[in-house]
């Protein structure tokens, strides 16, 4: 299979160090949250970041198999929780997704969101891996 795209990144310190893209766009300070015994100071988190990755590429997931189904949606918003759990002496992410589209029902946006599911790469890759929850949110949870 052929690589569409490849990202890469690197961290020094772990969850109290740096992380940043090789191409300079992502450069961020990263801080343990006082919830994991950090000091919770400034910087994000692998779980952050990987929330808002997860609803990035989840809401264009949405708008595909949108557009495939002949329908134009436009003011999506995908809301990922990304939670850490201790699972014996390891650990274990699980997600929920709060997906709103406008002027669209909560039963259709379900039928979306699901079929996103089935196409979103992030899905892909934790199928099977990490416990995903998808609902359909009747309001925007963020406004930017």
């Amino acid at each position: 299979m052929n690589a569409l795209y490849t990202a890469t990144a690197t961290a020094v310190g772990g969850r109290e160090g740096n992380a940043a893209s090789d191409d300079g766009k992502l450069n961020v300070k990263l801080g343990m949250p006082k919830e994991l015994g950090g000091s919770g100071g400034e910087g994000t988190n692998p779980e952050q970041l990987f929330a808002a990755g997860y609803a990035a590429c989840f809401e264009s997931a949405l708008a595909l198999v949108a557009q495939r189904q002949g329908m134009k949606i436009s003011g999506t918003q995908v809301t990922a929780q990304v939670s850490l759990y201790k699972n014996g002496e390891a650990f274990k992410l699980g997600a929920e997704l709060n997906v709103y589209i406008p002027n669209v029902d909560a039963a259709k946006t379900e039928e979306l969101a699901h079929a996103a599911h089935q196409v979103c790469p992030y899905s892909r890759a934790t199928e099977g891996n990490i416990d995903v929850t998808i609902r359909a949110s009747e309001q925007r949870s963020v406004s930017f």
